[in-house]
């Protein structure tokens, strides 16, 4: 995790002195410190019909969640509202590793009044991608802050969203796994315009009911709605982001940009795609099973 605040103070730092030559110096530190991050592509291999890893590598994970010997270092990729935030969270709390969600941390700088603020509005509101300086900025702060509290091993989603990131990325710390959540278009599109926070404890729910019949051949998709409790109902806010032009900005922006990060892991052998079949009922057990874990506190749960 020290490599990890060296360079991204590097990258803070670069921020205020942009000579090309400190420019080269740092990406070339960025080359050295993982000299095989550059290996080439290994045969493919198939597995579920819902998920698929890419590469001959073992799956670099244990049934049992409470002895992981090496704290999990995975990222979860997918388009805007596909669930990264969701899933990353209820995995992070079942590996007992944090969930640093990039798109969090950008959301409380805006609401925070700092430096950054004003210029972070403008961007999100059109739907535009946050700068690598600013999301590496955002980024080396919560790390530093969580090696200060002991931290090991993450789950990071919402990062890296460009070759350039993934590329940083690699260069300084090991990435175990990248997890690639897919959903159909529309139900991605229902499910951010049904998004809903609560203005006063700033739980997230969802007031979309989304039901697609299947037809030629492909399944059909329930995803019921996550409402909220009877004290929260009043006080429901739409994030301003979350509108149908901006929703499909972003999605336009995510195809153009970040597909071709899902490349640059699956041409290491990193890379799980996963299908939500639907929603965390249906998704949930199915992406355990794809990643060989089990959450005993939902089956006794699911038993009771």
């Amino acid at each position: 995790m020290a490599v990890w605040n060296r360079l991204l103070l590097g990258v803070r730092a670069r921020a205020t002195n942009t000579s090309r030559s400190k420019f080269r110096a740092f990406y070339s530190s960025c080359s050295m410190v993982n000299p095989e991050a550059d290996l080439k592509a290994s045969p493919p291999s198939s597995s579920s019909s819902s998920s698929s890893l890419l590469g001959s590598k073992p799956l670099p994970l244990r049934q049992d969640h409470h002895h992981h010997h090496h704290p999990v270092q995975w990222v979860f990729l997918g388009c805007p509202g596909v669930g990264k935030g969701t899933y990353a969270s209820r995995l992070s709390k079942l590996l007992r590793v944090p969930h640093i969600a990039t798109g969090d941390l950008v959301r409380d700088e805006l609401s925070s009044s700092g430096p950054l603020s004003s210029q972070l509005a403008e961007i999100v509101n059109q739907g535009q991608l946050v700068s690598d300086e600013i999301i590496i900025n955002l980024l080396s702060k919560r790390l530093e802050a969580g090696e200060a509290k002991g931290e090991s091993g993450f789950i990071v989603d919402g990062f890296p969203r460009t070759i350039r990131q993934a590329e940083i990325l690699e260069g300084v710390t090991d990435i175990d796994l990248v997890v690639n959540l897919k959903l159909r278009e529309e139900a991605l599109l229902a499910k951010c315009l049904g998004r809903r926070i609560c203005s006063e404890c700033g739980g997230n729910y969802n007031v979309a009911c989304i039901d697609i019949k299947g037809e030629d051949g492909s399944p059909g998709m329930y995803m019921a709605p996550l409402l909220p409790p009877p004290h929260c109902a009043s006080k429901l806010i739409t994030r301003p982001d979350d509108t149908e032009e901006v929703v499909k900005e972003r999605l336009r922006i995510y195809y153009e940009m970040t597909q071709p990060v899902e490349e640059f892991y699956r041409s290491r052998g990193k890379l799980l795609e996963f299908d939500l079949p639907g929603g965390i009922p249906e998704s949930w057990p199915k992406l355990l099973q794809a990643l060989h874990l089990e959450d005993h506190d939902d089956k006794q749960s699911a038993a009771a």
